[in-house]
């Protein structure tokens, strides 16, 4: 499409203007990313928590936040909150003169390590496609909704935003050009995901890991790599929990997190597959088999919070199949 800029009557001719949808509302799920062994690669959805964004077509040409809910901590203004960025790319890809009035609810917790930045980035795309009658591929909205990731941790990654968009469980097998692959949900993998009351930045926890590793141990990831997304296909539970290692971020980030060793312990132990740091932490994830194990993993992981004395939240959900959804 021409970047020429067009009014929106002109974008839209063969709509009347009382047709023409100009406001609407959405959500995008929270995700765990990595899982263990799929630095930057991985990631999937679950139910809850979610972020919600109401968008308002504009003419005015300009981006304007009028309200943050459920947290205080984050701008109004778009160059510093992960919604411009996003919207101003797509507006720059449309050529038009469009602008957005912007209703941003927060029910993912800002550095929680469940995909925040990824949400509100993913609801924003979302619903300005909508608004602009569907202009953009999937494929397209992913890339507009890693530039939030980009301003909120210094990386346009989209192990969050693939799976935040599409739900389910996605594969990020290239990045130039970029190449989205879903995986096979196994119909008894449960998630479970325990967010301690602190906040680790994401580029803070970025910034510790190593810039290159020893070829033994990228050998020993590429295996766990490999072995996760064939037990994801086989629905060989045994081999998911067996892949589910993490030899490059966890031993370095484990160390902000606190109790980190003894949660996945309780999780293990409790009958878990495999558990591990969801994103940057401080959230900490667990897969098992069936609902009743992700119970019992979860009330065996909320033991040790409570014993540790730190306040926590947890959630327990399959696998998402649901993305962005219009609300």
């Amino acid at each position: 499409m021409s970047l020429q800029k067009v009014s929106l009557q002109k974008l839209f001719p063969f709509l009347k203007d009382d047709m023409k949808i100009k406001k609407i509302k959405v959500r995008a799920p929270a995700t765990v990313s990595n899982l263990s062994c799929g630095f930057d690669v991985l990631g999937l959805a679950i139910n809850e928590p979610f972020d919600t964004v109401e968008l308002e077509l504009t003419e005015t040409g300009r981006i304007e936040i009028d309200d943050i809910r459920g947290c205080n901590t984050l701008s109004r203004d778009p160059a510093e909150n992960v919604v411009g960025p996003v919207l101003r790319a797509m507006v720059t890809a449309m050529g038009v003169t469009a602008g957005f009035r912007v209703i941003i609810e927060k029910g993912i917790h800002p550095g929680s390590g469940v995909g925040s930045s990824a949400a509100s980035s993913v609801a924003a795309a979302f619903a300005a496609n909508l608004l602009f009658d569907n202009a953009f591929s999937s494929s397209e909205l992913v890339g507009f909704a890693m530039e939030g990731e980009r301003l909120a941790s210094g990386s346009a990654h989209a192990d969050n935003v693939a799976p935040a968009l599409l739900g389910g469980i996605i594969l990020v097998r290239s990045y130039e050009p970029l190449e989205i692959v879903p995986l096979n949900v196994p119909p008894e993998l449960f998630c479970v995901v325990i967010h301690p009351e602190m906040e680790i930045k994401t580029s803070v926890a970025r910034e510790i890991l190593e810039k290159e590793i020893p070829l033994t141990t990228a050998v020993k990831q590429w295996g766990n790599l490999a072995g996760l997304v064939a037990g994801l296909f086989k629905e060989d539970y045994g081999l998911i929990g067996r892949s589910l290692i993490d030899f490059v971020a966890e031993p370095k980030r484990a160390e902000l997190i606190r109790g980190f060793d003894r949660l996945k312990a309780s999780a293990l132990e409790a009958g878990a597959l495999g558990a591990g740091i969801s994103g940057s932490g401080p959230s900490v994830f667990a897969l098992s088999r069936g609902e009743a194990s992700a119970r019992a993993v979860m009330e065996s992981m909320s033991r040790v919070m409570h014993g540790e004395g730190v306040g926590f939240k947890a959630y327990l959900s399959p696998v998402s199949s649901q993305g962005a959804v219009i609300c």
